[in-house]
């Protein structure tokens, strides 16, 4: 991982595949296939074209394939426009799903959209810097055993954002909730998020923010799992690769600005402590009993959070201090744990 050389996959589980490629579906195969999803967010997705025009139009073999969500707002007609105008017709297109399935299910669409050696996914809320997909290409060539590379993400101003992460445990779970300093101390190990590396290394999980994924690893472990209607599919894909024998690798060479909760509400509904969608938790859920041991592994995680959160509660109690969680976080930590590998959670459309 960045910053550690060792990695502890002895909890990792394996995962079957949800859904298999529909061969109708393919088109000529192709080196790299950036999908590009869209969820009512069209003014991004044609902003993010602008920086991929440039990287992708003058290549024969890569291509652009924006999958429409089921947006329902025009979204499919303004992307199209924007495509035909600006003559981004020989290397983009658009696919729309029936249904908003999520992250997990519209990327899902994509790939089966396009027979590619390489499928770069990409959030809406991000802006290709120059180079990058050549980079992301170049560390796939350079590292056969690596079969998922993610980019350096920053903000507009090349701040450097945190991109590569321990997997969430119920460790990490406790040291969250607590927010203090010595059980932060004593458990650092377990801290989710690593700072930025100025190296290339290796990373337990990287933000599906922008991600590169060799075709084989998709043909060997599966798609995205369409459980996870948003959130914990990175990690859980991630954990899956690993599990299998592929490496995951993160290359700071390859920079992409990311406009954090550009095309998502759940990290500013933490930033702001309002309640975040049940989704969110619902997908937590379903993380902890994929790979912790079922219902049991949920409740492990809960309870290890609660008993952080009770140490943090006493402090901001004794110090007057304002609540560092979200509204409902404590309620909401228990949403699908009964059932937690049932249909994802969807926010009503």
């Amino acid at each position: 991982m960045c910053g550690d050389r060792e990695l502890d996959l002895s909890d990792v589980s394996t995962t079957s595949p949800t859904s298999a490629p529909d061969p109708s579906a393919l088109i000529r195969r192709i080196e790299i296939a950036v999908i590009l999803l869209n969820y009512r967010r069209a003014d991004l997705v044609v902003q993010c074209l602008e920086s991929l025009a440039p990287e992708v139009g003058g290549v024969r073999d890569w291509c652009v394939v924006v999958v429409d969500n089921a947006s329902g707002d025009g979204s499919p007609e303004r992307i199209s426009r924007a495509i035909v105008e600006r003559g981004w017709g020989g290397w983009a297109r658009l696919a729309a799903s029936p249904v908003n399935g999520g992250f997990s299910a519209g990327n899902n669409v994509g790939i089966q959209s396009a027979e590619a050696e390489h499928y770069l996914l990409l959030n809406s809320d991000t802006i290709v810097r120059p180079g990058a997909l050549a980079a992301l290409l170049a560390a796939m060539h350079a590292n056969p055993s690596a079969g998922l590379v993610g980019p350096r993400l920053e903000d507009p101003d090349a701040t450097p954002q945190e991109s590569c992460f321990r997997f969430h445990t119920p460790w990490s779970e406790l040291m969250a909730a607590a927010a203090t300093g010595p059980i932060s101390s004593l458990l650092r190990r377990y801290q989710v998020a690593q700072p930025a590396s100025p190296v290339p290394c290796e990373a337990p999980w990287i933000s599906f923010a922008c991600v590169m994924i060799r075709a084989r690893v998709i043909a060997e472990i599966g798609p995205l799992d369409e459980g996870f209607f948003m959130y914990f599919e990175d990690m859980d894909y991630c954990r899956r690769a690993w599990e299998t024998g592929w490496r995951v690798r993160y290359e700071p060479a390859a920079r992409v600005v990311h406009l954090r909760g550009g095309s998502s509400p759940v990290k500013q509904a933490f930033a702001e402590r309002r309640r975040v969608p049940r989704y969110f938790f619902a997908a937590r859920s379903r993380y902890f009993a994929k790979h912790y041991g079922g219902v049991l592994g949920v409740l492990l995680a809960n309870c290890a959070w609660l008993a952080g959160r009770a140490v943090s509660l006493a402090r901001e109690l004794v110090g007057n201090k304002q609540p560092h969680t979200a509204e409902r976080h404590a309620r909401d930590l228990w949403t699908g744990w009964l059932r937690p590998l049932a249909a994802p959670e969807r926010p009503p459309t």
